[in-house]
């Protein structure tokens, strides 16, 4: 038997924006991901592992325009 239980909370306005700031950077980070990952195969057939994906993002986050990952 399967059993499936429903959540549903409502955070505060503070809670809600750090939600949204986190999400929005989360969603950033992995479609710039995928795009390298998918851009080194195509024009390389080079895979892109997760070491190699973690040290760009460290990268990323030293880049004035991308500095806001570091707040979340």
């Amino acid at each position: 038997m399967e059993k499936a239980y429903s959540y549903r909370f409502y955070p505060t306005l503070e809670q809600e924006s750090l939600l949204r700031r986190t999400l929005g950077c989360v969603r950033l980070v992995y479609n710039k991901a995928l795009h390298e990952r998918t851009q080194a195969w195509h024009e390389k057939q080079e895979r892109v592992g997760y070491a190699q994906t973690s040290s760009m993002i460290t990268d990323w986050k030293k880049q004035e325009e991308l500095d806001f990952l570091n707040a979340v």
